[in-house]
C-alpha cells in the first residue's frame, strides 16, 4: 500500500523546482494532487507527471487572493468531498539589500510567502476540521534561521512560517490535524543553475553530506510530514539541509 493512498492534497507553487518534485513524488505514492500556481508551466508540469501515471489536476490560483482559493477549494469538495493535505509551497524572492529595496519588494514577498498561508488555511481548515483529520505542510527556509545578505525581506517571511506552525498546531490539535514546516537548505533550482560554478561549490563545502540538495530530497521530507506516520509530529520545523546547519 502506498503511502498516501485515496488522499486528496493541495500543493501550492507546483510548477516547478521543489513544488513540482513534491507534486510528482505525492502522486507516485497514491496521491490525488491539485497542483495550484500561477505559472502556466503548472499545466506543463502536470501533464509531464499525468503521462507517468500520477492522478494530478492543474489549477490557476493566485494564492494571495481569498476569492480565488475560496473557489478552488470549493472546486475540490464539490468534486471529491474533503481534503487531506495542504502544502503551502509558494514564494518569491525579491532579493536586494534593505537600503535599496522597495516598500513594493518588501511587501510582495510577505503578501506571497505569508499572507497566503492565512488565506489558504482558512479556507481548507473548515473542510479538515469537519472529517477530524489534516496534514498542513509549509515551507519555511535555513535562511529563517541564520539568514542572508539581501533578504531580509525573504527571511523575514520565512520566519514567519515557523510562528504560524508552532501557533497553529495548538489551535487544530484537537481536530487530528498536524502542522508542520520544513527549511530546506541548499536545493537545486534554475536558480542555482545559473550560479557560477564557484559559487556553488562553496556552497557545496558548507554541506557535511558533500552535495547539493534536490526536489526529491524535499520531496521526501514533505512525504513523511504528510504520512499517517508522523501523526505525532505537530509543531516541528524539518531542518532539510545536509548538516549545513544542525539544529
Amino acid at each position: 500500500m502506498k503511502k498516501l493512498d485515496g488522499q486528496i492534497v493541495i500543493i501550492t507553487g507546483g510548477a516547478q523546482g521543489i513544488g513540482e518534485g513534491i507534486c510528482r513524488v505525492f502522486c507516485n505514492e497514491g496521491a490525488t494532487v491539485f497542483l495550484w500556481d500561477v505559472l502556466e508551466d503548472g499545466q506543463k508540469t502536470a501533464n509531464n507527471i499525468s503521462s507517468n501515471g500520477g492522478n494530478i489536476f492543474f489549477q490557476k490560483v493566485d494564492v494571495t487572493s481569498q476569492y480565488f482559493v475560496d473557489s478552488a477549494v470549493e472546486n475540490i469538495i464539490k468534486n471529491h468531498g474533503k481534503i487531506d493535505v495542504l502544502i503551502n509551497n509558494a514564494g518569491i524572492i525579491r532579493d536586494r539589500s534593505i537600503l535599496k529595496m522597495t516598500r513594493e519588494e518588501w511587501d510582495m514577498v510577505q503578501s506571497v510567502n505569508v499572507d497566503s498561508l492565512f488565506i489558504t488555511t482558512k479556507a481548507v481548515l473548515p473542510h479538515m476540521k469537519a472529517a477530524n483529520y489534516g496534514r498542513i505542510i509549509s515551507a519555511s527556509s535555513i535562511n529563517a534561521f541564520q539568514g542572508a545578505f539581501g533578504q531580509t525581506n525573504y527571511s523575514a517571511s520565512k520566519a514567519a512560517i515557523v510562528g504560524f506552525t508552532h501557533s497553529l498546531c495548538r489551535e487544530v490539535g484537537k481536530y487530528n490535524i498536524t502542522v508542520n514546516a520544513v527549511a530546506p537548505g541548499f536545493i537545486k533550482s534554475e536558480m542555482t543553475d545559473s550560479m557560477p560554478e564557484e559559487i556553488i561549490k562553496a556552497g557545496i563545502a558548507q554541506i557535511p553530506v558533500g552535495r547539493i540538495g534536490t526536489p526529491d530530497d524535499m520531496a521526501h521530507a514533505y512525504l513523511f510530514l504528510a504520512s499517517k506516520e508522523a501523526g505525532f509530529v505537530s509543531g516541528h520545523t524539518l531542518h532539510a539541509n545536509g548538516g549545513a546547519m544542525p539544529i
